[in-house]
């Protein structure tokens, strides 16, 4: 079984699922999608993809999609698109990538499916965002700007009420065009108590939670990438239902997912949000502080469960 790990990067992730699918009689290749091609006279199915010849993997894991222009990433996601098509299981699928990569539609799925999340606005107009910001400082809210497409905690900046008091500090929004001229503002969610703050990454993988993390950081930005400490978590019930359901609510075969507490702040007056949903997710740092292997437990469920279904597709393709 021959299996293509899409990535722009490899190193520690890659090898760990290159091991794991040797472990299970599977050879892993490093693609970079943005080494794929079409080529409508390669083949009869018009792809090329590296290492492949003229034929197809049996499955690929998405470990990472390099940024570019617009048109760049088009192509990339529309390989994924492609495959899947041509009846390769692909783990996450490109429309669930595109989900969870875009942070407005991240927030908009997960309110539709009653996933508790802080309140959140995206607007391509200044001057709504500005009111926003100013309504919502008015209240003693502070705000979070995200680039959309951003991650590992880069680029966040707090604006409105960052003191948390309606008459104190009031930081303005910042130029849109750093931003690609789009406001997409999250409610900032406090720390619940005195000390450092932390939030939740809990992993979902097949739609089951399976392991959970707390990022320590004293700044508010809890992610690893940006110096946050990894403590082990038990995954209680109410931390699995949420990240389920948000899993569940983008269509995610695997998922992290960064949960914040919120007593008394949460819509419906629950503890627990849901900050982000995230498609492509690293678990190094999760991994520390988990006593099973999490490439194995992904290669097991791409095999058993993904890959088992697409059998009949994949055989009827080869014939």
């Amino acid at each position: 079984m021959r299996v293509a790990i899409m990535t722009d990067e490899v190193g520690w992730h890659t090898r760990q699922l290159q091991q794991a699918l040797r472990a299970r009689g599977a050879v892993g290749r490093c693609v970079d999608l943005a080494d794929c091609d079409i080529d409508t006279t390669a083949s009869a199915h018009g792809l090329v993809i590296p290492g492949y010849g003229r034929g197809l993997p049996d499955a690929a894991i998405v470990r990472g999609v390099a940024g570019g222009s617009f048109e760049q990433v088009t192509k990339r996601l529309g390989v994924l698109h492609a495959l899947q098509a041509l009846g390769v299981p692909v783990y996450n699928e490109a429309r669930a990538i595109e989900r969870s990569v875009d942070k407005s539609m991240t927030s908009l799925l997960l309110h539709a499916a009653g996933v508790p999340t802080p309140p959140t606005w995206a607007t391509e107009s200044a001057a709504r965002a500005r009111r926003t910001a100013v309504r919502e400082g008015a209240a003693g809210h502070a705000l979070v700007m995200k680039p959309l497409f951003g991650s590992q905690g880069k680029g966040l900046q707090q604006v409105g009420a960052v003191d948390g008091t309606p008459h104190g500090e009031h930081r303005p929004l910042p130029d849109l065009a750093d931003f690609g001229r789009l406001a997409y503002l999250q409610r900032f969610v406090p720390a619940a108590g005195p000390g450092p703050g932390f939030d939740w990454r809990v992993l979902v993988i097949g739609g089951r939670a399976v392991a959970a993390m707390r990022r320590v950081s004293e700044h508010w930005i809890h992610n690893v990438a940006q110096g946050a400490r990894t403590e082990a978590a038990e995954l209680t019930p109410d931390l699995a239902r949420l990240a389920e359901a948000a899993s569940a609510a983008l269509q995610m075969d695997y998922a992290g997912i960064d949960l914040i507490p919120a007593p008394g702040r949460a819509p419906g007056g629950g503890a627990v949000q849901v900050l982000e949903v995230n498609g492509v997710a690293a678990w190094r740092g999760l991994q520390r502080v988990t006593p099973f292997n999490i490439a194995r437990a992904l290669v097991d469920d791409l095999i058993d469960r993904k890959l088992a279904a697409a059998v009949p597709r994949l055989t009827a393709r080869r014939a």
